[in-house]
């Protein structure tokens, strides 16, 4: 039996997985700092999340297609996009960020402010408030 494909998938999952999270948590922390524009760029990031499969991956097609402009460059540089390892990734991350994205920024818009500011009355740095107290708390 021939279990590549198996492996591709556990590859692609575990791969995606762990972009998803570190680039879905960048930006749900990003969006809820931002003072102005939350609703353009939220739309922006919720967009795959409506858009049908096919419409999804025709979009996909047009940006890394290789008469592209994105697409070109990243198959100059050896870097095949469409029906490759990299492609399965790359669109598992389309389908995959909205997702993350929205939990994510549902999780920080639930935190009490008063909580971060007396952290940083105690001397706590931005990293250590994040990784200690906003994650801990909210995942």
């Amino acid at each position: 039996m021939d279990f590549r494909p198996f492996y591709i998938s556990i590859q692609v999952a575990l791969f995606t997985t762990a972009v998803t999270f570190f680039l879905g948590l960048a930006a749900a922390n990003a969006v809820y700092k931002m003072k102005r524009g939350k609703g353009v760029i939220d739309a922006i990031f919720t967009l795959p999340m409506i858009l049908p499969p096919t419409v999804a991956g025709f979009f996909l097609l047009l940006i890394f297609g290789r008469n592209r402009l994105i697409g070109g460059f990243l198959y100059s540089i050896g870097v095949p996009v469409v029906f490759s390892w990299t492609g399965a990734v790359v669109a598992a991350i389309f389908v995959a960020f909205p997702l993350m994205y929205r939990t994510a920024r549902g999780a920080f818009e639930q935190i009490d402010e008063n909580v971060i500011y007396a952290a940083e009355t105690l001397g706590f740095s931005r990293f250590k408030i994040f990784w200690t107290i906003i994650l801990s708390k909210r995942f």
